[in-house]
């Protein structure tokens, strides 16, 4: 970062980058809520999957409302906006979540927002970075959502694109050429906080177990919270495939994450703890958000 400059109250129009991290990317949405109580005006958004999705709804005008559904998920909802693919290239197809995302907001075009947007996905066939910055709102950060091996890629403009943060997981260059006052990135990889300092708060299990496709998704998503979870608490021997997957896709995007910081260098850096959720606690809403406040205090309060 650079010098934490202390911004005049006049500073007040920001780039705001949003990292991705599954779940946790929901601390997205108290980070804004922050910057909009102390004045901040945001122009211009990137955003890697989760930092894609929250701010393209946020640039829609839509956060106030996706954050009150999102709240009010319990585990089971989490469970049933999951699809099976039934494909080799991908365990979920993300449709579901994609058709409830437009019905409840409706379909937008990223060049009719009235905040610049950059949704970054990841090109598999040329191995680069791409910048989804115009067409359908929600294409561009379905395609940006496409965690390899758990969603299906998303074929956009001839091209196969899979989460942009396979290789940019803090999208800082598409705001560089941003006329505004500072730019804040939001990291949801930064350091872990002790296990004593967070509480475990899942959503009771619900009693119901209505068919054996939601008893199927219900095991899945058990099996990659008890892995993730299994990681944070000790060093171990990978046990499975998915193991290794998650841990090795975390780490490369840590490491990665790391370049971009030190070679883009933004005025502010909010860092989620890698251990507050894991990828699909979204039934944790409540917490992550006030989470994201609570960081965004921390670390922008002296400025504001």
């Amino acid at each position: 970062m650079k010098n934490r400059p202390t911004a005049p109250k006049q500073a007040r129009t920001v780039s705001l980058v949003l990292g991705s991290g599954g779940a946790r990317g929901l601390a997205h949405i108290g980070v804004i809520q922050w910057l909009e109580q102390h004045g901040y005006s945001i122009r211009s958004i990137a955003g890697s999957s989760m930092g894609a999705l929250v701010g393209g709804i946020y640039a829609a005008g839509q956060l106030e409302t996706y954050g009150s559904w999102v709240r009010a998920l319990s585990k089971r909802d989490v469970m049933q906006l999951l699809d099976f693919a039934f494909s080799l290239s991908g365990i979920f197809s993300g449709e579901r979540i994609m058709q409830t995302l437009r019905a409840m907001l409706g379909e937008v075009q990223i060049e009719d927002l009235p905040i610049a947007f950059t949704a970054v996905a990841t090109d598999l066939d040329n191995g680069r970075e791409v910048w989804l910055n115009r067409g359908p709102l929600f294409d561009a950060i379905r395609a940006s959502m496409a965690i390899p091996t758990v969603f299906t890629p998303v074929v956009y403009e001839g091209r196969v694109l899979v989460d942009g943060g396979l290789l940019n997981p803090i999208p800082i260059a598409p705001t560089l050429s941003d006329i505004t006052d500072i730019t804040i990135a939001v990291s949801l990889s930064g350091k872990p906080q002790p296990l004593d300092a967070r509480e475990r708060r899942d959503a009771p299990e619900e009693s119901a177990r209505n068919s054996s496709y939601q008893a199927a998704i219900r095991d899945f998503i058990d099996s990659i919270q008890r892995h993730l979870r299994r990681r944070s608490t000790r060093l171990r021997e990978p046990d499975n495939m998915l193991d290794v997957m998650s841990r090795s896709l975390e780490s490369m995007q840590n490491a990665i994450g790391r370049l971009k910081l030190a070679a883009y260098n933004p005025d502010y850096l909010v860092e989620i703890p890698s251990n507050a959720c894991t990828l699909f606690e979204f039934y944790r809403a409540t917490e992550m958000i006030e989470l994201g406040h609570a960081r965004a205090e921390q670390e922008l309060g002296m400025a504001a």
